[in-house]
């Protein structure tokens, strides 16, 4: 299969601001991603499945962010929500919150990647990033996670020697190592 690359979007892809409408596209393509991020992790069980509880919980982010600068970014095919990426001012104590941003989360469906949707929502959110003013971007990612690792280093990101053990399950027994990435923005 080649991949063309020419210089813009088509017109049946595009990155834009999520509206609260997009609450439940959003919630569903979390649930799809979910059991391959913490495969190995997490039991499948212990995932949501509830698509209308988790799309709640976006509808409230999307219509009364708490920091103005949280923004959530949707790619979209023709009108098809494939992914999402957060950008948030970064929380880490020894991040500046004014200069410091921070990817949160890029994640896409599982059945839509390799189309160039990441590259896309990556550099919006980059973009998104530069016009709230943050002079650096930092991600978590985790350690085992090569396929977003790779992406990220390939799009500028390099390690910034931070580190962290995350408790999945709030039980000690099941935790993931995450690796600090980081990139200045222009």
């Amino acid at each position: 299969m080649s991949h063309s690359h020419s210089g813009g979007p088509t017109a049946d892809v595009s990155v834009r601001v999520a509206w609260a409408d997009d609450a439940a596209a959003i919630a569903a393509v979390q649930l799809r991603a979910w059991p391959e991020l913490y495969a190995g992790l997490l039991p499948a069980e212990v995932l949501p499945t509830d698509v209308d509880a988790v799309a709640a919980q976006w509808r409230a982010a999307l219509t009364k962010p708490a920091d103005a600068r949280n923004r959530v970014l949707v790619a979209l095919e023709r009108n098809r929500v494939v992914g999402f990426a957060l950008t948030s001012p970064a929380a880490d104590p020894d991040c500046d919150p004014v200069a410091d941003g921070e990817l949160a989360e890029v994640t896409l469906d599982p059945g839509e990647r390799a189309k160039g949707h990441g590259s896309r929502l990556l550099q919006a959110a980059v973009d998104t990033l530069a016009a709230d003013r943050f002079t650096r971007a930092v991600t978590w990612v985790n350690a085992g996670d090569d396929a977003l690792r790779t992406f990220l280093t390939d799009a500028g990101w390099a390690p910034d020697t931070a580190h962290r053990e995350l408790d999945l399950d709030g039980t000690g027994e099941t935790t993931v190592k995450q690796v600090r990435l980081h990139t200045a923005i222009a």
